[in-house]
C-alpha cells in the first residue's frame, strides 16, 4: 500500500511538518527565520542550502534550493539523498514511518500563534522591529560605521538603529538587551520581508562582545537589504559594511548586501539590470558565491563583472589600505564607461 501512495500527496503531508522533517534528516542545519539552512539535502554542514518551513507565496513548505549547486525539491528528495535510499518504495516507506511518528513540534495553528513574537519569526515581526527602530544619524550606528572608515551614509534608509533590541544566546542563556544596526531585507518591489540584526557595544566602538553578533530574520531568500535604486547597473556582495566600503569610492552606485554568501548566490535580479558588479570576499564561500552568481547573471543576459579586495573584503581595504588604496583598487576593476559614470570626481 505504501508504494501505491501518491508522492504530491505525500510531500505535501511532509510539509506540514517541515521543521521536524529537517531536524530528523538534516540535524546538522539550523533554524533561520523562515527557512531551515544546512550544507546540501546529503545534510552536510554548511549554509548553502533551504528548506522553506512554512508556505510563501513563493511556493509551500518543504520545498529547498541549493545556492551552491542550483539543485532544488521536497521533502522526499530530502529523505531520499540524505539516507542514500535507491528505490523510491523505500523512500515512501521511511515517510510514512515517519508521518505515523509522534512529533515533538507544534501543530500549524499553534506554530502561527507563536510565530509574530519570535525574535527569529515572521516578516510582521521582521517589519515590527525596523519600524520601532529610529534613523541612524546621530547614533551609535552612525559612532560603529565612522569607526570603520564608512563616512558615504546618504540614503541609508534601510539602517536604522534600536537601542535595547534583544538577544539570546545560543545556548538558552537569558535574554540580554544591546544597541543594534537593524537593516530591512526587501524583495524586488521594496517590500519588508526580512530584518538583519547587528548588536553593537553601547558606545559604537565595535560589535558587542557576545557570542553570535549578527542574525537574521523572515524570508531572506533572494531578498537583499538595498540601497540606492539600481538601473542598469548594481553591486552586490554579502555583509553591510562591505557594501558600504565599497560605497565610499562609488557613492552613486546602488548596492545590495546580500547578508550572507548563500544568500548572495540566489539574490534576484531587477528587470533593468544589465551589469551586475560581484563584490567577493576573499574566502572559499566567497568563492562559491562568485561562481555560481556568475553562472545565474549571464544565463539572464547580465553581465558579470567580479570586484577583488586586496585584503579580505572592500572594508579591510578601506580601513587597513586607506580610501585611495580601494578607489585605485576598484576603478582597475571597473567597466570604463562606469569609471567615467560612478568615479568621476575622483579620477
Amino acid at each position: 500500500m505504501m508504494a501505491r501512495i501518491n508522492a504530491s500527496d505525500l510531500a505535501h503531508r511532509l510539509g506540514r511538518q517541515a521543521e521536524a522533517v529537517c531536524r530528523r534528516y538534516l540535524s546538522n542545519g539550523r533554524r533561520q527565520g523562515g527557512y531551515w539552512q544546512v550544507g546540501d539535502v546529503r545534510n552536510a554542514k554548511g549554509r548553502s542550502m533551504f528548506v522553506r518551513l512554512r508556505y510563501t507565496p513563493k511556493g509551500p513548505a518543504g520545498k529547498w534550493s541549493d545556492a551552491a549547486t542550483g539543485e532544488h525539491g521536497d521533502l522526499l528528495d530530502v529523505i531520499r539523498e540524505s539516507l542514500g535510499l535507491i528505490d523510491f518504495a523505500d523512500v515512501v516507506e521511511e515517510a510514512c514511518s515517519f508521518l505515523s511518528m509522534p512529533q515533538p513540534e507544534p501543530p500549524p495553528a499553534q506554530s502561527r500563534q507563536h510565530r509574530t513574537p519570535a525574535p527569529s519569526g515572521s516578516r510582521e515581526a521582521a517589519r515590527r522591529l525596523f519600524a520601532m527602530s529610529q534613523p541612524i544619524a546621530g547614533t551609535v550606528v552612525e559612532t560603529y560605521l565612522r569607526k570603520r572608515g564608512i563616512t558615504a551614509l546618504h540614503g541609508t534608509g534601510s539602517l536604522r538603529f534600536h537601542p535595547r533590541c534583544y538577544y539570546r544566546p545560543e545556548e538558552d542563556g537569558p535574554t540580554e538587551t544591546w544597541p543594534a544596526m537593524i537593516a530591512a531585507v526587501t524583495d524586488l518591489k521594496g517590500t519588508i520581508t526580512g530584518a538583519h540584526r547587528t548588536w553593537l557595544s553601547p558606545d559604537g566602538s565595535d560589535k558587542a562582545p557576545i557570542d553570535t553578533q549578527r542574525k537574521a530574520m523572515g524570508d531572506l531568500l533572494g531578498a537583499a537589504v538595498r540601497i540606492g535604486v539600481p538601473g542598469e547597473v548594481m553591486a552586490a556582495g554579502e555583509g553591510i559594511e562591505t557594501m558600504l566600503s565599497l560605497r565610499q569610492v562609488v557613492p552613486d552606485m546602488a548596492i545590495a548586501p546580500a547578508l550572507s554568501a548563500a544568500h548572495l548566490a540566489a539574490i534576484l535580479f531587477p528587470s533593468t539590470l544589465r551589469r551586475l558588479y560581484i563584490v567577493r570576499d576573499n574566502d572559499p564561500a566567497g568563492d562559491g558565491a562568485r561562481d555560481t552568481l556568475i553562472e545565474r547573471a549571464n544565463a539572464a543576459g547580465i553581465e558579470a563583472i567580479v570586484l577583488s579586495p586586496a585584503l579580505g573584503d572592500c572594508n579591510e581595504d578601506l580601513r587597513l589600505l586607506g580610501l585611495d588604496a580601494l578607489r585605485s583598487g576598484v576603478r582597475v576593476q571597473l567597466a570604463p564607461q562606469d569609471v567615467a559614470r560612478f568615479m568621476a570626481v575622483a579620477a
